[in-house]
């Protein structure tokens, strides 16, 4: 099968299954994943989601976080 069949066949996939394989085909691109990384990220979550439960994290709705991203963007 070439590429543009194949491409073809990709386009009649449901959205869903194109944006699966499409996220696999992606990561297929990076190679494996580092699991130091994995691991820290793992760390970085848990200790998120901690501040969250136990109250010591700060948490922003999206429009005063919008609002914040905003004010420091160069005005055209």
């Amino acid at each position: 099968m070439g590429n543009h069949s194949l491409r073809e066949e990709g386009l009649k996939l449901p959205r869903r299954e194109r944006a699966l394989l499409a996220a696999e085909l992606l990561a297929g691109l990076d190679g494996p994943a580092d699991a130091d990384a994995s691991s820290s990220w793992e760390a970085e979550i848990d200790r998120r989601l901690a501040g969250i439960q136990d109250g010591s994290t700060q948490l922003l709705d999206w429009s005063e976080v919008r609002t914040r991203i905003r004010a420091k963007l160069p005005r055209p």
